[in-house]
């Protein structure tokens, strides 16, 4: 209490700093206001009722719009505001990192996909050295093998010059156990890599509760080159390519 009156969430912001916040508190000062005659405070629980503040995150302006008392203004506040954490969370690969394991491709993609709603296949082009060249968007939707089509995923590869590529993509139920089509498509895309001398690294499964390579799990350890299916698990990437610094450009 400050001279009468509830301490609001700004004060208490002042006060205490954002860390001694509740989400609702939060959410209320990015509202502003309430509206249909309930408090910003008690707006900011509608929205967070349910899922939380990862529910919020899925949700689209249209949806936001549907809360009583959330107009055009705030849900765009609300979806900025999303936006701004998720990129603030998000440990970017920038062209030129090198890509050491699967840990580094979960962290790179892991806050910009455990949210989506519909699976995204990426490809990540590599040189010599396993340094990133760019990552390309090759597909959304179901992944099934007609849809992931190696054609589509060396192409980028090939106008690039890439040494070697790794793919990856997510799934929404949060999951990341990789199903029967997924292991179909990456020993569909190690064949294709083997013929165009363009070596599939690993296919990593992305979702909110965690990853999966499939390097790792052996899902294509019958197609690699002694040297690789002798390696320790874990270690295959190394045996795929030169290891990073002995590799050319």
């Amino acid at each position: 209490m400050r001279g009468g009156h509830d301490e609001g969430p700004r004060e208490r912001l002042e006060r205490k700093g954002p860390s001694a916040l509740a989400d609702a508190e939060l959410l209320a000062i990015l509202l502003g206001s309430g509206g249909a005659g309930r408090s910003a405070r008690a707006l900011a629980e509608q929205i967070l009722a349910g899922a939380g503040l990862q529910g919020l995150a899925r949700q689209s302006a249209r949806e936001l719009r549907q809360v009583r008392g959330v107009g055009a203004a705030k849900s765009a506040a609300l979806m900025a505001a999303v936006e701004v954490g998720r990129r603030l969370a998000t440990r970017r690969l920038q062209a030129g990192d090198p890509v050491r394991g699967p840990e580094d491709v979960f962290r790179h993609f892991h806050p910009t996909l455990r949210d989506a709603p519909h699976e995204h296949f990426l490809v990540v082009l590599l040189d010599g050295r396993h340094r990133v060249l760019r990552e390309v968007l090759t597909s959304q939707g179901t992944l099934t093998a007609s849809l992931v089509h190696p054609r589509e995923v060396f192409r980028p590869a090939l106008r690039e010059g890439a040494a070697a590529l790794i793919v990856v993509h997510n799934h929404p139920s949060g999951d990341p156990s990789p199903s029967p089509e997924d292991r179909e498509v990456t020993r569909r895309l190690a064949r294709a890599g083997q013929l165009l001398g363009i070596p599939l690294l690993d296919h990593v499964v992305v979702a909110e509760r965690g990853f999966r390579s499939l390097r790792e799990e052996g899902a294509w350890d019958d197609l690699d080159p002694p040297s690789a299916r002798d390696s320790p698990r874990g270690t295959a990437w190394s045996s795929v390519l030169k290891s990073p610094g002995s590799a050319g450009r």
